[in-house]
């Protein structure tokens, strides 16, 4: 029997079809949806306000376990930026739910929405703990829920403390810069936030206090207890004020 050669290995080779790669598995929406969201279909508007949620624990520079809930500030701060340079966002709703996490990473949060220049409206649904109430009165008007709740206590640090006298000037200098924003951003005097951080017999084992929705309000950290429906009203009430001052062509005011 001849030998078919390699020529003839090639030619037979080449009759074979062709192999085809298999299509990319395409993705169900709707499955998507239900997976990730618990629902079907998703509302899509476009609007002029842009929703912004922090929840969980603020993490800053130290990458918390998986099992934990939280939100990273790099990814809350491109977020703001992006909401502060598109022109089709008018306002900012900040919906927090929050235990509070990283000091400077919530302060530097709430320094971002503090400076922006359109309207702001924070709600406080579920619990503003800790470094989250700085963030809750970063914005123009601030919202709680009736139910809500917010720890106000000192500035903790866990694992190894140095035990040098630097370490708690640093820390006093970190609790003033708190202390300082949140009675700069809302009406409730250094004398008395200072008594709800240092006060004692309230937290077990602990001291600081937890306020709740008309306490906030009475204390003055909070501007009001309401809800989503009353922080959209606010910021569209605000957006309208905006509209109105903004300057027109010829230099006057839009009456």
């Amino acid at each position: 029997m001849p030998n078919p050669g390699i020529g003839s290995y090639a030619f037979r080779q080449s009759e074979q079809p062709p192999q085809t790669m298999p299509a990319p598995d395409k993705k169900n929406p709707v499955a998507d949806n239900i997976q990730q969201m618990g629902t079907p279909n998703l509302p899509q508007l476009d609007s002029n306000i842009h929703c912004l949620t922090i929840i969980g624990q603020v993490e800053g520079h130290i990458v918390l376990p998986p099992q934990n809930k939280t939100t990273k500030y790099e990814h809350i701060i491109p977020q703001l930026v992006a909401a502060e340079t598109n022109p089709k966002i008018e306002g900012v709703l900040i919906i927090l739910n929050t235990v509070g996490g990283d000091v400077e990473a919530g302060l530097a949060i709430a320094e971002m929405i503090s400076s922006m220049s359109k309207p702001t409206v924070t709600i406080v649904l579920g619990g503003g703990h800790s470094i989250g109430v700085p963030i809750a009165v970063s914005s123009n008007y601030s919202i709680i829920a009736e139910t809500a709740t917010m720890t106000i206590h000192p500035i903790r640090l866990n694992g190894l403390i140095i035990g040098v006298p630097q370490t708690f000037e640093y820390l006093d200098k970190m609790q003033d810069r708190v202390v300082r924003f949140v009675t700069t951003h809302s009406n409730i005097t250094e004398d008395k936030f200072k008594e709800l951080m240092f006060i004692t017999g309230e937290l077990t084992r602990d001291i600081g206090t937890t306020v709740i929705g008309e306490d906030a309000v009475k204390h003055g950290l909070i501007d009001a207890v309401g809800g989503v429906g009353e922080a959209i009203k606010v910021l569209n009430r605000l957006i309208d004020e905006k509209k109105q001052q903004s300057p027109t062509p010829n230099g006057g005011m839009v009456q």
